[in-house]
């Protein structure tokens, strides 16, 4: 500490030394103040003026902002990732002797945020930890909590999954132990990584801490079994980090679900962007992706449900069947259908409501909009009471009005409250004997008042005297300059000002005295009362979130019937089989952006007979989307969704894989090629006989024949070693002769017609493999200038007369082989091979048999 401080900066360094990695925000009269290198940074970042503050001798570096423009500058910080210490003044000036004692009362960090101006209402804030033996190694323990729904999650996660899950959650702050630093994060994104020291996570302790915050002996009954330490230590090194960016203490977090494998699908980052699922391959917005097709849900919480089953479609045939079923009962009932949804239509966030409830940051107009909330409830179970699906049955049970805590609210709350206790008028007229008897004193006061004006009007003649009131001076009689004269002795001057004075009586000070304690006293009984009320409430915070939790999932599977009701959707059949049949299939994305009776649907089958479909056609002809739209649907049957076809039979899938697309990865000096390769990689380490994999154009970042050598010995691997359902979208016609070698690939092509110089496109799927790629009249209409035009015509023909003519002038297919030769006249070195008995053979006439069959070989 410098020894020339100000009180006020010394005060300043012992709450930054606490908080030493984040921006402290030092609340000073209406300002928040950033005081040395946070005034440096917080002025570069926000575009603040720095100036300085007097420090006993020395100039200290300030910017400041003002105390009700807070969020807007808050919302800035959290997207450039930084933390923000909030310290509050925690005593009343008028009380303090000295200086005002300041506290921080909050931690604002990405992961920590509760203020919906800094929220998306139909997404989560995930805040993460990871906790295992080291970086790199094993399974690791993770834990996700959203702190403004109070759900926590826990899951093992194996180290080389990490990336998947993590970007399948897409947290906004990672916390992690000190010791990793050294090591780089897979999967983190754009997430704020936090390091703590490595003594909050360690499982014991960790234990311990979960332990005490949901006040149980053991963490078994939450599902935790022997072996799941580092998910107890995630959890708990999360549940510990609470205590630092809540100081004031945190309830509402829900007690930790422990998810397991097998559960649901993992999706890579790869299937998630190349399918569009929530975000499109721009990145910008929901517009174009799946999760805008289907979001029909009526509150926030169900936008954030669909959301998240988008991102783990259900690996369960009968799990998945109860959604389904679910889907059909609303599907079918329009009535039910219609009821429900009207019903969801007045219920605001009752996750984040709860949880500002549970906290004591709840305001008057949201404890109002809980109750209207809780008011739509009954309605909501009456639209739900026929239901017959176990699903609906399920979720209509567990539906509590919650009565008591709407009426308490309602009886408490004035329904034209203002945004803020601070603003008086916030309890019920008639709630409370005493409250009712200030106001009267007041009121009757103020009347008085009123009155008095008139009186000492015409007691005094003065026309223009008027009595008004400020928070400095009172109530107050003004008078014009040009009638001081005339004003009566036993008024005693105020103020002054340039063209009136003001003056005040004893009698006016009297009632002024009655009016000002009474409101001072209202006022502090209606905080009294809002809190006991707002504490009341939380007591109910559990109940309220089982309730939200059954809302959200109403609301999904209502709008998913909504959705397939408006876009034409079916039931899948779907089960535990291999086959995945879709007959008139259409992408769901694409066919919202063009009238519906323009968009071709077609059929694919998929079987154990023909388990690879080797895709050709020409550019723009529609290959990728017929790709997409096949992965779309298995997902949206996993999900438990209708699906765009006019029928859909889909055994269960593992995982969807994709390689769709060129790209490349400069910064780790990737090249388009290498990229493409190690996409392709992953899908072949990764896939399994039950998986569904997704190919496009494999091969195109490097020379014909070495494009062409992967992508044959792709397509053998996933045929031969891995078994899984593939549809390989290729300019490589050469692969369409696969089919003659292997039992299980099937060829199709996307039809075209040729009129004239033009061609028309089809987009249909025909049996049988296309023979051009139609590349130059693709060119033509993308705009390319036509002189460019004519000599790639030109150029294509002499290349197509050469290859013929080089085709005519070949040796004897009996002295040569292909690369596809299934058939045909045996070459003779195959031929004397196949006599030879090798075990036969001594050692020199190996030698001299090898000779010869280099020798035949060369010839």
């Amino acid at each position: 500490m410098a020894s020339e401080d100000t009180p006020l900066m010394q005060q300043w360094r012992e709450v930054k030394a606490r908080h030493p990695d984040a921006l402290v925000f030092f609340r000073v009269g209406d300002f928040y103040e950033l005081f040395n290198e946070d005034a440096v940074e917080g002025s570069r970042l926000l575009d603040l003026t720095l100036t300085s503050r007097n420090n006993g001798g020395s100039k200290a570096p300030l910017a400041g902002i003002p105390a009700h423009a807070l969020e807007n500058y808050l919302r800035k910080l959290v997207g450039f990732g930084k933390r923000v210490a909030i310290c509050d003044q925690v005593e009343d000036p008028a009380l303090a002797k000295g200086l005002v004692r300041r506290a921080v009362t909050e931690m604002v960090t990405p992961g920590a945020v509760f203020s919906d101006a800094l929220l998306e209402s139909r997404r989560n804030n995930y805040l993460a930890a990871i906790a295992g033996d080291a970086a790199g190694e094993s399974e690791v323990g993770l834990a996700l909590a959203d702190l403004t729904t109070g759900e926590l999650t826990v899951r093992r996660v194996p180290w080389e999954e990490l990336t998947d899950v993590l970007g399948a959650w897409q947290p906004a702050e990672v916390l992690l132990p000190r010791t990793w630093e050294l090591f780089p994060l897979p999967g983190a994104g754009t997430a704020t990584l936090t390091y703590r020291g490595d003594w909050l996570f360690d499982p014991r302790g960790a234990a311990e801490e979960l332990c005490r915050h949901f006040r149980v002996a053991n963490l078994a009954g939450y599902g935790f079994e022997t072996g799941d330490q580092w998910l107890a230590a995630a959890c708990g090194a999360l549940v510990g980090y609470l205590a630092e960016v809540q100081p004031a203490g945190f309830a509402g977090l829900r007690p930790p679900t422990v998810e397991r494998a097998g559960g649901a699908m993992v999706l890579d980052e790869m299937t998630r962007r190349n399918l569009e699922l929530v975000e499109t391959l721009r990145g910008a917005g929901t517009d174009g992706t799946l999760l805008k097709v289907l979001d029909e849900a009526c509150t926030p919480m169900g936008g954030r449900l669909l959301r998240r089953w988008l991102l783990a479609p259900l690996l369960k045939p009968d799990h998945i069947a109860a959604r389904l079923d679910a889907v059909d009962e609303f599907f079918q009932g329009d009535g039910m259908r219609r009821a429900v949804r009207d019903a969801l239509g007045g219920v605001r966030d009752l996750e984040r409501l709860a949880i500002k409830v549970g906290a004591g940051r709840a305001t008057p107009r949201e404890m109002l909009a809980l109750a209207t909330s809780l008011d739509r409830l009954p309605l909501l179970i009456d639209a739900l009471g026929n239901a017959k699906s176990s699903l609906l049955s399920i979720l209509r049970d567990g539906l509590e009005p919650l009565d008591d805590v709407r009426e308490a609210i309602e009886r408490a709350v004035d329904p034209e409250t203002p945004v803020s206790i601070a603003d008086g008028g916030v309890i019920r007229q008639g709630h409370n004997a005493d409250l009712d008897e200030l106001r009267s004193i007041r009121d009757g006061a103020v009347d008085w008042i009123a009155r008095l004006q008139a009186t000492e009007r015409e007691a005094t003649g003065i026309t223009t005297l008027k009595i008004g009131f400020n928070r400095v001076f009172g109530y107050y009689f003004e008078v014009t300059r040009l009638q001081a004269d005339r004003v009566p002795a036993h008024y005693h001057r105020k103020q002054t000002l340039a063209n009136a004075e003001r003056y005040y009586t004893p009698e006016l000070k009297e009632w002024e005295e009655k009016v000002l304690g009474a409101e001072e006293r209202i006022g502090s009984l209606e905080q009294r009362l809002f809190a006991e009320l707002r504490e009341a409430a939380a007591r109910e915070v559990p109940r309220i979130q089982r309730v939200a939790d059954h809302v959200a999932v109403v609301d999904v599977l209502a709008g998913l019937a909504e959705v397939a009701c408006i876009r034409d959707f079916v039931r899948p059949v779907v089960d535990g089989g291999f086959a995945l049949e879709i007959r008139g299939g259409r992408h769901p994305v694409v066919e919202t952006m063009m009238p519906r009776e323009e968009f071709i649907p077609n059929d694919v089958k998929l079987d154990e007979d023909a388990r690879v479909m080797i895709l050709t056609g020409p550019n723009m002809a529609g290959k990728s989307t017929v790709l997409r739209q096949v992965g779309l649907i298995a997902l949206l049957a996993q999900v438990g969704s209708f699906v765009p076809a006019r029928a859909a039979h889909v055994g269960v899938v593992d995982r969807i894989f994709t390689r769709v697309g060129a790209s490349d990865n400069l910064v780790r000096g990737q090249s388009t090629f290498m990229v493409e390769m190690n996409e392709t990689a992953a899908i072949l380490h990764g896939a399994t006989p039950r998986s569904l994999v997704l190919l496009d154009e494999i091969g195109r970042g490097t020379s014909t024949w070495d494009g062409l050598s992967v992508a044959t010995a792709t397509t053998e691997h996933l045929h031969d070693q891995v078994g899984a359902k593939t549809i390989f979208a290729t300019h490589y016609h050469e692969l369409t002769r696969l089919s003659d070698t292997l039992d299980g690939v099937t060829n199709f092509s996307v039809a075209v017609r040729e009129v004239g110089e033009d061609i028309v496109f089809l987009r249909r799927l025909v049996p049988g493999g296309a023979d051009r790629s139609y590349g130059v009249e693709v060119a033509r209409l993308a705009g390319m200038p036509e002189t460019v035009v004519a000599r790639a015509r030109q150029i294509l023909q002499e290349l197509e007369e050469q290859s013929a003519a080089a085709a005519g002038n070949a040796p004897d297919p009996a002295q040569q082989l292909g690369l596809f030769d299934g058939g045909g006249l045996p070459h003779p070195a195959v031929d004397r091979l196949r006599q030879v008995n090798p075990d036969a053979l001594t050692p020199i006439q190996a030698l001299v048999l090898l000779a010869d069959l280099v020798k035949a070989a060369r010839n």
